[in-house]
């Protein structure tokens, strides 16, 4: 066997295998380079249209859209022209459930629905109808507000108030999102953004929307069921389901802004 050095000429002398080895070194490089991320015009473009306050810009957008097509297309028609007789039946209670989750994330006030499904479809009918708008329609308020709007609101949440209703809706979302339910006071669309902005999970905002809006959209339901006979004991008793939760909420409203000032 050959030593690594020479005895007669001391010459250092490399094995096949380490010179196998040094040549494999050579050939590769010595780091591995970090993906550069693109910056061509198209990747520029891409990280614009995705930016947090592009998305917020799609959502006004979309949100305006829909507040002129329900302009256009005035809805509150159906409480006087009533619904197209081509429709009828489980077709007809379908349409107007999507109709009347669409139409809430466009700012149609909830209240007019709610008399025109009592009217069309009836008490019980026109209860679960407006119920499942009620939930289809906060779930999309909901979806687009997380997706399109929070990464950009989120860090402008500097205010007292702001962080104590963020605050209250990121720990107890279940609980305070069902008192703005049961209480009416917060406007519809102005709560389903607010908890989409918030940390509040999807599950428990439609649990706690679907059970708190149940006594306020059967009253309505109840008072546009039976609008034809306004003395009835029905819809006297509707009149004061409506009334007495919206006495208690300014009451609520009020403790609260005073607890505010003391913070």
């Amino acid at each position: 066997m050959l030593d690594a050095t020479t005895r007669s000429g001391g010459t250092a002398t490399a094995s096949p295998r380490a010179a196998t080895a040094e040549l494999a070194v050579a050939a590769s490089p010595a780091t591995t380079a970090s993906p550069v991320p693109p910056t061509g015009f198209a990747a520029r473009c891409t990280r614009v249209l995705l930016s947090p306050w592009s998305r917020l810009s799609l959502l006004v957008a979309l949100l305006a859209t829909g507040a002129c097509g329900v302009l256009l297309f005035e809805p509150q028609r159906l409480l006087t022209q009533g619904w197209p007789p081509q429709l009828g039946g489980a077709a007809a209670a379908v349409v107007f459930a999507v109709a009347y989750g669409v139409c809430t994330v466009a700012f149609v006030p909830r209240p007019l629905l709610n008399l025109a499904a009592g009217a069309l479809f009836g008490s019980q009918l026109g209860l679960g109808v407006s119920l499942a708008g009620t939930v289809l329609g906060a779930g999309i308020a909901f979806c687009l507000g997380r997706a399109l709007g929070q990464e950009a609101l989120r860090p402008l949440l500097r205010g007292r108030w702001l962080k104590a209703a963020d605050g209250q809706l990121s720990r107890h979302g279940f609980r305070s999102m069902l008192a703005v339910r049961l209480f009416p006071g917060v406007p519809f669309w102005a709560a389903n953004y607010c908890a989409a902005v918030s940390r509040m999970g999807l599950l428990p905002f439609l649990l706690a929307t679907g059970l708190g809006s149940i006594p306020n959209t059967a009253a309505y339901v109840v008072a546009g069921a039976r609008a034809s006979t306004p003395t009835s004991p029905a819809f006297l008793i509707a009149l004061a389901c409506i009334a007495l939760p919206a006495l208690a909420g300014v009451v609520v409203a009020w403790r609260k802004r005073h607890q505010l000032r003391r913070l």
